[in-house]
């Protein structure tokens, strides 16, 4: 999510000092050099008041002239001396320290406002600098772009190298971004690897930004080199003009407002393939609102049990048997009525909730197939983000046990983009799976570049072709012959098929002439409730009898929906 701008503080707490602090302390200091100076005046008055007459006594004196002078009158002469010397290598002491503490409080001031790793403005600085600038540019009839810059992958650079090679690409980015800005742009470190530019443009003169934003681009994706390690780094740019703010905000509430919706477009930029410039569009803080109201409602729906599982028909091509059913995640959202995984699941999985929603939903299913006749299998999706905890299997297994579910009767589906995050992971996960009885497929076979290596030595119990195939069998005979080179590399490798996508009766008759396949689609019906589905099988004789014994029960055909 876009990080939102801070507020510049003008706190002592925050790094950076009060005006009215300072004024009190410019007034101590000079109340201080007042009262030394004038002691050392007051003593210098003194010894001219009494020198004025020990002194021509004392050279009378040592001419033989007069007596000498009054013992007190030259005690005192010389006490005021002593008096002079002192106030006044006090005034000098007090003079310098004072000098030094006016030079150390504005390096705290200038550090205070200053990225001491770039030598960049900081987040407190940069928007009272902005506001200068938007106030110069407004004079002279011109307009202020702020550009926001996130280094892409840049938790990797330090995770792999370290931090300090880490902030010598921060050092070097902000160096190459500073040559090629104009004179009056600014540049602030404003994160950990996010920067924002703020430059006067014309105001009719956008593609000049954009110039120079591909400018910056191009620099700063060119390789950083340390102890030779080459690293070549790339930025997500999202870009505001004046125009994109609302009019009549106060100098105070400009650079926030900008800054945000630069993140904004930073954000799109970062979410759209990285290493590119998005100019900021009204219809994206809409969206992010919406993103935040579905992060919000995803989180309220597991614990008020909005997520459901919908169950899709599996069936024996051949013989037209229902052998099982695919649970299909489906939120029933109060505010958006009937919501399907493809919008909430990518977000449960980038806000860390997949692994509570998908326990929920399993558990669900648990409860839903024993109901079901025995035979009847349960298929269940597992994301690439749980297989990512060595402890997944351990997990799963367990929920089967407390459930009572058998594992016999259970299939978990991953897809192929699992096999590139930890193949020897996965290789472990999956041999303690099926070592316990539970059946494993590779799902949207054709998609993630599986190699035929992988699937020779990964213990795979079923193939699924992805359904893009399925629904082009009969537009080409390059996909046809697809779909049977796969089937035959699946009867090859001993694994068996399930073609997903299964639209009408011309794809059905295609599949057919291919022995040993299992199916599913919207021509055996949409996915159901769990209602609908014991309504279904109570229909076709296929209900758990009351003990839970119904195993040998005939499996009845099912007909196209």
């Amino acid at each position: 999510m876009p990080t939102q701008t801070e507020k510049p503080s003008r706190t002592p707490g925050s790094g950076t000092f009060r005006d009215d602090a300072v004024h009190d302390g410019t007034r101590f200091r000079s109340t201080r050099e007042i009262v030394t100076l004038g002691v050392a005046l007051a003593a210098v008055m003194l010894f001219a008041a009494i020198g004025g007459t020990v002194i021509p006594q004392l050279l009378s004196a040592w001419r033989g002239l007069t007596d000498a002078p009054d013992k007190a009158l030259a005690s005192a002469m010389l006490l005021n001396i002593a008096i002079i010397l002192i106030g006044w290598r006090r005034y000098n002491t007090v003079s310098n320290e004072l000098k030094n503490r006016t030079l150390s409080e504005a390096e705290a001031r200038r550090e205070a406002l200053i990225d001491p790793l770039t030598g960049c403005h900081n987040r407190r600085s940069i928007a009272p600098a902005m506001s200068d600038l938007h106030r110069r540019a407004e004079t002279q009839d011109r307009r202020v772009a702020v550009v926001l810059v996130d280094l892409d992958g840049f938790k990797h650079i330090n995770d792999v190298h370290g931090h300090a090679f880490g902030d010598d690409v921060l050092r070097q980015a902000a160096q190459r971004m500073r040559d090629l800005l104009p004179a009056d742009a600014l540049l602030a470190r404003i994160g950990g690897d996010e920067f924002a530019i703020a430059l006067s443009h014309d105001r009719s003169a956008n593609q000049d930004v954009e110039r120079l934003v591909s400018l910056l681009i191009e620099a700063v994706a060119k390789p950083i080199v340390r102890d030779d390690i080459a690293i070549a780094t790339s930025m997500s740019v999202g870009i505001v003009g004046c125009r994109d703010v609302a009019p009549g905000l106060s100098m105070d509430e400009w650079p926030n407002e900008m800054m945000h919706k630069a993140d904004i477009a930073m954000y799109h930029a970062k979410k759209h393939g990285k290493n590119r410039y998005v100019w900021f569009e009204p219809v994206m803080e809409q969206e992010l609102k919406f993103r935040s109201q579905l992060e919000n409602g995803i989180r309220a729906g597991i614990a008020a049990g909005e997520f459901v599982p919908f169950y899709e028909q599996q069936v024996d091509i051949e013989s037209g048997r229902l052998v099982g059913f695919e649970m299909l995640a489906r939120w029933q959202s109060p505010a958006l009525g009937l919501v399907g995984p493809d919008i909430f699941i990518p977000i449960a999985e980038e806000i860390g909730v997949i692994d509570e929603l998908s326990e929920c939903l399993i558990i669900q299913a648990f409860k839903d197939a024993r109901e079901w006749d025995p035979s009847l299998t349960l298929s269940v999706n597992i994301s690439p983000i749980q297989l990512r905890d060595p402890w997944f299997s351990q997990k799963f297994l367990k929920l089967l046990i407390q459930h009572n579910f058998p594992a016999s009767r259970l299939e978990i589906e991953i897809t192929e983009s699992c096999l590139h995050d930890n193949i020897s992971s996965v290789r472990t996960m999956i041999a303690s799976l099926r070592n316990q009885g539970v059946s494993v497929s590779l799902d949207d076979f054709g998609t993630g570049y599986a190699s035929l290596s992988q699937l020779r030595t990964l213990p795979f119990d079923r193939i699924k072709i992805d359904r893009s195939f399925i629904r082009e069998i009969n537009n080409g005979e390059a996909s046809s012959k697809l779909v049977d080179a796969i089937v035959a590399m699946g009867a090859g490798l001993k694994m068996p098929i399930t073609a997903e996508g299964i639209e009408n009766e011309d794809i059905l008759n295609s599949l057919r002439s291919m022995s040993g396949l299992k199916g599913q689609g919207y021509h055996y019906g949409r996915p159901e409730t769990a209602s609908a589905v014991i309504d279904r099988l109570r229909e076709h004789g296929l209900l758990a009898a009351p003990d839970n014994e119904l195993g040998s029960a005939p499996r009845m055909a099912i007909g196209g929906a």
